[in-house]
C-alpha cells in the first residue's frame, strides 16, 4: 500500500536510498530527512520504495530541481524514486507515480518532471519513464558528482493513464 513516510521509516528509507547511490544520490538519514522535510509529497511503500517530489515553490533542493525551476512554471519534480531488488517487478515504482500523477492533479498540476542518469546509464529506469509518458527536456552535468544526465517531462494525466495500466496493483491511502 502506498501511504505517507512516517518518521519511523526513516532509518530503512535511508538505508535502501544509499543502497542505489549509482542511481540516485546518498543521503544518509539526516541528509533523507531535511529532503522529507522540504518536500511535496514524501511517499512510500514500506520499507520497499520511496518516492520524493517537490513543487516549483519548494526553496531549491540541488541542480537538477533549480533546472526546472529555472524553465517551468508550476510542476512536481519527482527528486528520487527508489525501488529494494526484492521488490522490483512487483508494480511498485508504476504504483508510487500513479499515486503521485494523482495527486498531482488534485493540486491543479499539470506537468511532472525528473532526471535519468545517461553516465552511469540507467536504461531500465529510462525505458519506465518512457514507457509512462516522459519525454526528453534537456540533458546535463552534475558538478556535484559528474554523472550526465537526462530531464524529462511528462503531462501528470498522461503518466497517471500509463501507471494505472497493467501492473499497478498497490493501492494508495
Amino acid at each position: 500500500m502506498i501511504r505517507d513516510v512516517a518518521a519511523d521509516d526513516l532509518a530503512a528509507l535511508a538505508a535502501l536510498n544509499d543502497s542505489e547511490a549509482t542511481h540516485v544520490n546518498a543521503l544518509g538519514e539526516a541528509g533523507l530527512g531535511a529532503l522529507l522535510l522540504a518536500a511535496w509529497r514524501a511517499r512510500c511503500a514500506g520499507g520497499d520504495a520511496l518516492l520524493v517530489a517537490l513543487r516549483e515553490d519548494t526553496p531549491e533542493q540541488g541542480p537538477n530541481h533549480a533546472w526546472f525551476a529555472r524553465r517551468l512554471p508550476r510542476f512536481a519534480y519527482v527528486d528520487r524514486v527508489v525501488v529494494a531488488p526484492h521488490a522490483r517487478g512487483r508494480g511498485l515504482a508504476r504504483a508510487l507515480y500513479a499515486d503521485l500523477a494523482g495527486l498531482a492533479l488534485a493540486a491543479g498540476v499539470g506537468t511532472l518532471c525528473c532526471e535519468v542518469n545517461l553516465d552511469p546509464p540507467n536504461p531500465a529506469s529510462m525505458a519506465f519513464h518512457v514507457a509512462l509518458g516522459f519525454v526528453p527536456a534537456g540533458e546535463a552535468t552534475d558538478a556535484r558528482n559528474g554523472k550526465r544526465l537526462r530531464y524529462l517531462t511528462a503531462g501528470s494525466a498522461a503518466c497517471l493513464a500509463a501507471a494505472r495500466g497493467p501492473g499497478s496493483s498497490a493501492r494508495r491511502s
